[in-house]
This record gives structure tokens, C-alpha cells and sequence, in this order.
């Protein structure tokens, strides 16, 4: 296949892509690297971009995405007064520590582990966007000290290893600790933030074999995945938002729920070899 051909296909499947992503962000409030990594790995693969460390080019380049999005997601929700600053300074340094920490085993690992690993956990999300409810508490107030020590770092590495921002976790997480819910959404884009730099600037410096990385590839980002994305998320996202304002995305977000569950399981199941 030309280079010329390829380009061509791989912009197509990621136009396709950066739509969804967008549309589903915004009318789901979900973070596009949750869809973007299964999508990345469903097209560089069928583009013929396979080997040992496909899911680390997949999950580089998605968090790359969730730098842009989230600085805009952040400063959008800040001129609303909705970001928690304080929560972010308080859990900002260790959730950038299990980044940084994520980005080096990731480094180590084939890509059949880091599809166990996104199988299994985006199983969990699935299981929570479908049966989580908002009235859950673990604790009046977000916890510090030693609590605080030990989830902030596990919130950036386990992000890292599925290629996500701060929305899957960090949501979740301040919503069981009493944080009101748009507030929550608002403060979870700056784990984005913290969670994407040092990650990606990690991602730069891996080296990826010549004939298993796309045209354009820096370390283990695509740039015209990235830029593509990028891009179509920017036009779509306000779609869904749109759509999210017109109906009840309550059932929308159940079926996104069995949907996700159903892509980590097929990657659980390709992890395994069947």
C-alpha cells in the first residue's frame, strides 16, 4: 500500500473517530480517551500496526488529546468559579507522581498485558457509569494525610495505563467523598491536565520500532491522530452537548455502560489470546 493511500484511510477511520469521541464527551460527560484508545488500537491495527507496543502508541496519543481538552475544559469551568483549586493543590503532586510512574511500566509492558489491564478496569467504569449511584458516600469531605498519599498517586497511574484523564477516576472519586457533582466534573479536568503533561512528555522519548509506528509518529504519539482528533472532538463535542440538553442521557449513559463493558471484555479476550 502507498503512503499516500494509507494516509488517506487512516484519515478517515480517525475522522470517524474524533467524531464519536466528541459527541459522546460531550453528551455523556465521559472522557474521550475511555473510546479513543479501543478506537486507536481498532485502526492502527487494521492499518497493519501491530507488534509489542501498539497499546503504548494508543495510549500515548490519546493522552495527548486530553492535554488540549482538558486546558479548555478547565478554563471553560473556571470562569464559572466551578474548579476546586483547592482539592487540586492538595492531590495535584501526587496524582502527577503515579503518572510518571504509570508512563514507566506502561514503557515495560507488551501490549497484551496493557489490554488485560484496560480490559479489567475499564470493566470497572463500566460497572459504575451503569450501576453507580450519585447518593453513594464514603465520606463527608475529601480525604487528606495518609488517604490522600496513597490514592492521588493511584488515580494518575491507573489513568495512564488506560490512556484516560482525570474523569473516569477522579469523577467517581470526589462524587463518593461528597464533592457536588458539576463541581467534581470541573476539578476532574485539572487531574486531566496533571495526569497528560508529564505523561506524554514521558511517551516522547519511547522508542517505537520504525515499521510499527504510523506515518508522523514523535516517540509514541501520532501527530495526525492527534491533530485530527483534536480537531473533530472541538466540532462535535458541543453536538453532544446539545443533545445532552434536549434529552435524558441517563439511559444513554446505561447503554454506554454495556458498550464499554463489551469493548474491554473483547480486549480482555484478545489479551488472552482467544
Amino acid at each position: 500500500m502507498s503512503e499516500t493511500m494509507l494516509l488517506a484511510q487512516m484519515l478517515g477511520l480517525l475522522l470517524a473517530i474524533g467524531a464519536l469521541a466528541g459527541v459522546l464527551a460531550g453528551l455523556l460527560g465521559v472522557g474521550g480517551g475511555i473510546v479513543l484508545v479501543p478506537a486507536f488500537f481498532y485502526a492502527f491495527q487494521t492499518l497493519g500496526y501491530g507488534g509489542p507496543q501498539l497499546m503504548q502508541l494508543c495510549l500515548a496519543t490519546s493522552l495527548a488529546t486530553i492535554i488540549v481538552t482538558s486546558v479548555r475544559s478547565v478554563l471553560a469551568h473556571n470562569r464559572k468559579g466551578a474548579v476546586d483549586w483547592d482539592i487540586l493543590r492538595g492531590w495535584g503532586p501526587g496524582i502527577a507522581v503515579g503518572a510518571i510512574v504509570g508512563v514507566l511500566v506502561a514503557s515495560s509492558l507488551r501490549t497484551e498485558a496493557l489490554q488485560a489491564l484496560f480490559g479489567i478496569l475499564g470493566m470497572v467504569i463500566g460497572a459504575y457509569l451503569g450501576l453507580g449511584r450519585s447518593e453513594w458516600r464514603l465520606a463527608d469531605a475529601m480525604p487528606k494525610g495518609v488517604a490522600r498519599a496513597a490514592l492521588s498517586p493511584l488515580v494518575g497511574f491507573l489513568s495512564v495505563l488506560m490512556g484516560i484523564g482525570g474523569g473516569s477516576f477522579g469523577v467517581p472519586l470526589m462524587s463518593l467523598y461528597n464533592t457536588p457533582i458539576h463541581r467534581a466534573v470541573a476539578t476532574a479536568a485539572g487531574f486531566g491536565v496533571i495526569i497528560a503533561v508529564p505523561s506524554v512528555l514521558g511517551f516522547l522519548f519511547l522508542d517505537i520500532a520504525p515499521d510499527h509506528r504510523p506515518p508522523l509518529t514523535i516517540g509514541a504519539v501520532n501527530l495526525i491522530a492527534f491533530g485530527i482528533v483534536i480537531t473533530m472532538t472541538t466540532i462535535t463535542a458541543p453536538w453532544g452537548v446539545k443533545l445532552a440538553h434536549s434529552m435524558d442521557p441517563k439511559p444513554l449513559k446505561r447503554v454506554f455502560a454495556v458498550f464499554l463493558t463489551l469493548v474491554a471484555l473483547n480486549m480482555l479476550r484478545k489479551a488472552l489470546g482467544y
